[in-house]
């Protein structure tokens, strides 16, 4: 029987530099070794970052590799029990509002090259479900990357009255023709929500020699992409309820020339108020009342003074506007609409002392009353707006 070593033994053989600890073969499959070797990498990330490595579209794709990794070696038990023991940060224990959900945005091949592993069995750690072919990646991210819209406060109106004249039918809507152009300024519905191309960059070619532009798109819900032409037209396509925002039909407005069976359906009508109240005074020149009326213009105003429709004070009338083959109430309502952002905030009292509010009367100059009149008739105020800081109109 061989002599035992004894600890005094073995603590002099170590002073002597000699390793007595007791050979051992490689006792890990290949497979084994793949995965503790990728352990280890998401180690040498948290030893250089101090924290766990995350998913999100933000993230460094190795990142996002390794945070796909530690979650597929979490829910494994054969990979924490080959683990466990190397686990000296307590990585695979998955702490309190851990993100187990893998990430989507690779494809098959990408994650499981970053995994360093084959696909040999659908039970082992390479079997990766739910996962996106490229394609369908692409298609994603040329929607869904999106950024908060700095000024939205500009493009908000637009909706807002486009969904007025949505409610109205001034506006309609019609399917998206595959592949059909794309302006500038022009709306469409693509997902359930509204979009306008708000900027179209210059003209360049694509892929597979295609001419293509770089487009600022504002969605309804205060985001925008800088995605593509041919990728809106692509998504626009794939989206069988993707709907064209028509541009406002106001129809004949007025006749130009008026036949025997026409007949003049009401008038148009401005006013200019007598009113002494000190911002009335002030600004006599551009502050005006526009109305319609089916009937006589002149006998609508006989009670101005005690109306506090027509701000409590006596009125004159500045300019008319006889209208054939429309009711008057539908151009009332665009005027209103189109002169919304010009309103006159001022609150009056009348004879018993209650507050009222005339919602009629807008701070516009005359010229650009007769000028909106005129673009009504030529069929192109969908292109203009009116601006109160110039008072004048400027082109959308």
């Amino acid at each position: 029987m061989p002599e035992q070593i004894t600890d005094e033994d073995l603590a002099l053989l170590g002073e002597l530099g000699i390793d007595t600890a007791p050979e051992q073969g490689n006792v890990h499959s290949a497979r084994e070794e793949r995965i503790i070797a990728g352990f280890e990498e998401i180690e040498r990330f948290v030893a250089t970052h101090g924290r766990l490595p995350q998913h999100g579209e933000d993230r460094d794709i190795f990142e996002r590799l390794y945070a796909v990794r530690l979650d597929r070696l979490r829910e494994l038990a054969e990979c924490r029990a080959l683990l466990q023991a190397r686990d000296s940060r307590g990585l695979l224990a998955a702490g309190e509002g851990a993100n187990l959900t893998p990430t989507a945005a690779l494809s098959d091949e990408e994650l499981l090259a970053s995994l360093a592993i084959e696909t040999a069995t659908a039970s082992d750690i390479t079997r990766l479900v739910h996962v996106r072919t490229r394609e369908e990646i692409k298609s994603a991210e040329e929607i869904a990357q999106r950024t908060a819209c700095a000024d939205f406060a500009q493009f908000k109106p637009i909706f807002d009255q486009v969904q007025q004249q949505l409610a109205t039918g001034e506006r309609q809507t019609v399917k998206y023709q595959d592949n059909a152009t794309v302006q500038q300024g022009q709306l469409f519905i693509l997902d359930g929500q509204k979009l306008i191309v708000a900027a179209m960059g210059e003209l360049f070619v694509g892929d597979h020699g295609r001419p293509d532009r770089r487009l600022r798109v504002i969605y309804d819900n205060a985001t925008e992409s800088d995605l593509l032409l041919r990728s809106l037209q692509r998504a626009l396509n794939k989206d069988k309820a993707s709907r064209r925002i028509t541009e406002p039909d106001f129809g004949p407005l007025f006749a130009s020339i008026a036949s025997t069976d026409d007949a003049p359906t009401g008038s148009i009508y401005v006013l200019r108020s007598k009113s002494e109240h000190p911002f009335i005074a002030q600004n006599r020149a551009v502050i005006h009342k526009i109305g319609v009326t089916g009937g006589d213009v002149k006998s609508r105003l006989a009670n101005a003074r005690h109306d506090p429709t027509y701000l409590l004070a006596d009125v004159e009338i500045v300019a008319t506007f006889t209208l054939i083959n429309l009711k008057p109430t539908h151009l009332e309502a665009l005027l209103h609409q189109f002169f919304g952002n010009a309103r006159l905030d001022l609150e009056l009292h009348d004879r018993f002392g209650l507050p009222v509010k005339p919602r009629e009367w807008f701070l516009v100059p005359l010229d650009v009353i007769e000028a909106t009149l005129e673009k009504i008739k030529a069929g192109t105020i969908d292109q203009f707006r009116y601006d109160p800081t110039t008072a004048s109109l400027t082109r959308r």
